[in-house]
């Protein structure tokens, strides 16, 4: 049920929380966030999660094992970005029998839900429903049937060496105890105060006393902690059938919603083949269908390895320029082609090709932006709030994993007496009828997310991913161009200034870049947008090396977020 309308008074004084904490979050830490090791490396989001994932490394569990762990602990000390209200996708590298397995856990749309079930105005734009809120962001008509704990309780069960139990007891605990809230947390729910005040089960976790929670204050989710403590338990039963399930299907039917008992109860997950790319000799794989990250990564990788980079010369001009029309192509590509392989045909192997990339770049110009590139021609072929966290153990055994509620704060709903923050992926989905990535019923929303590996000469490099939405796609091709043209180690590579440009809009750049290399830009007909110096706009990506020489591990996470890597 929806909370009741707050005072003006309220609203004002909160405001003036929101504007200091949202204030306080601009990143601007200088601490070092890399670590490296020999025995195993986990990178994520969160110091709490990274250490969870390390302490299982260190107790003998392989990376899947620390992956799990560090997934649950996650949606606990991360409630913004994840959380098992939601879903995602796992990449596995198994180093015994050198194979790639990639785990589609991504969340469904329930029944009931169908390609006209938003209105939209005259202008093609959703109208608001009676809270003032986006239907598809905000509210029950935004959930999705969440795929979190179906999947990393398979990771676990078919991969993992230790027991349930033993990889979700640190996430159990972290709830019970509570986690101190951050500058990044605390300018989230600051943004995020409306819808967390409209809902009084999220609000009585999130806020204090109807007023945002400061940094240094504590959020404790006990609800979360006994839910996390049935799944130990029962396993999927213990969230996909019987007091849990229940609640949340009431909560979402009771704002609006369709998800039903039996959607939770048949949810199930998908293994795929992972698809898969090269850039100048490294080879990738990568998230496939119903992502669109994968494909779009390697198109824009081969679009660019047309260009000679290095030559260039790392954010000079003419190599921002070349990336820009590059993304505008890849995504008109995305927009046209990308959705759920399993209800619609996904030209992926075409679109990943290296003769349609060269194709492509041939229609860029060096010295003028071009504003409408539309979308390409593929042929068959031989055939966006978010975390990600990657992991590393002693055998070589790899895990890069994506996954989400959505918006942060996904629907704004938690299911009462569970803890559970319910996603808004409803909201991935086009809206209009008759689209590749159109709303149908038990279809999985078109997704960006990336989790990828990275091989040089058959053997393990890299693991890598970002959140960030459709920017996920420019984040990892450039993050991968960092390491292969520029030889930058995985910290650098992570903090090194971003750019984004979609089919339209401005090009969207960060601070750090130089006045001069602006001007040179403009000066081809880009339109500039000017993010923060290291702006939550772009992610927040996460990555580990391994130097093919010494065998070090080095991870890096991403000081636009509370990335932090731990490492033995």
């Amino acid at each position: 049920m929806r909370g009741t309308s707050k005072t003006i008074t309220v609203r004002v004084l909160a405001t003036a929380f929101l504007l200091l904490a949202s204030a306080s979050a601009a990143w601007a830490s200088t601490a070092p966030r890399d670590a490296r090791g020999s025995n195993g490396v986990v990178s994520s989001a969160h110091p709490l999660a990274s250490q969870v994932g390390l302490d299982i490394l260190k107790a003998g569990g392989n990376a899947i094992d620390a992956a799990v762990a560090t997934g649950f602990a996650l949606g606990v000390v991360e409630p913004n970005a994840s959380g098992i209200g939601g879903g995602g996708f796992m990449m596995i590298w198994l180093a015994e029998n050198r194979q790639a397995v990639f785990i589609d856990f991504r969340d469904k749309a329930p029944s009931g839900a169908a390609a006209d079930m938003y209105e939209l105005d005259e202008e093609g734009e959703l109208k608001p429903n009676e809270m003032g809120f986006n239907p598809a962001v905000i509210g029950g008509r935004s959930v999705a049937v969440p795929g979190e704990v179906a999947g990393l309780l398979l990771a676990q069960s078919e991969f993992g060496t230790m027991s349930r139990q033993q990889v979700m007891q640190p996430a159990i605990d972290h709830a019970e105890r509570g986690v101190v809230v951050s500058e990044v947390l605390a300018g989230m729910i600051a943004d995020n105060y409306d819808t967390l005040l409209s809902y009084p089960a999220t609000a009585a976790i999130y806020l204090s006393d109807d007023f945002p929670k400061q940094p240094g204050e504590l959020v404790r989710n006990t609800d979360l902690a006994k839910t996390l403590r049935l799944v130990s338990e029962k396993g999927s039963d213990g969230f996909y059938r019987g007091p849990v399930a229940q609640s949340m299907v009431d909560a979402v039917q009771g704002d609006g919603g369709s998800m039903t008992l039996e959607d939770l109860e048949g949810y199930l997950v998908s293994y795929r083949a992972p698809v898969r790319g090269s850039y100048r000799g490294y080879e990738i794989i990568s998230a496939p269908p119903p992502s669109s990250g994968g494909v779009h990564v390697i198109e824009l990788l081969n679009i660019m390895e047309n260009f000679d980079l290095a030559k260039m010369g790392q954010g000079t001009p003419e190599s921002l320029h070349a990336w820009t029309e590059a993304m505008k192509l890849a995504y008109a590509d995305r927009a046209q082609f990308m959705g759920d392989s399993d209800f619609v045909a996904v030209p992926a192997a075409g679109l990943a090709s290296k003769a349609y990339a060269r194709e492509r770049f041939s229609q860029i110009s060096l010295d003028q932006a071009k504003e409408d590139y539309g979308a390409g021609q593929p042929t068959a072929g031989d055939s966006g709030s978010t975390t990600h966290y990657s992991v590393i153990d002693s055998a070589g055994n790899m895990v890069a994993c994506t996954k989400t509620i959505n918006h942060f704060f996904g629907s704004g709903i938690t299911a009462p007496g569970t803890g559970v923050l319910l996603n808004d992926q409803m909201d991935d989905f086009d809206k209009l009828p008759g689209k590749a990535n159109s709303i149908e019923e038990h279809k999985k929303p078109l997704s960006s997310m990336s989790p990828t590996l990275l091989l040089k000469d058959g053997k393990p490099f890299a693991t890598l991913g970002s959140p960030g939405g459709k920017r996920i796609i420019s984040t990892m091709a450039l993050l991968i161009s960092n390491l292969v043209d520029f030889d930058m180690d995985i910290q650098a590579a992570i903090e090194a200034p971003r750019i984004n440009n979609y089919e339209d809009g401005p090009l969207k750049i960060e601070a750090r870049i130089p006045d001069g290399v602006r001007e040179a830009l403009a000066g081809k007909g880009h339109e500039l947008e000017v993010k923060k110096d290291f702006d939550l706009y772009f992610g927040g990506a996460q990555g580990i090396t391994i130097d093919p020489v010494s065998g070090e591990l080095h991870g890096g996470a991403d000081p636009r977020r509370d990335g932090q890597a731990a490492a033995f």
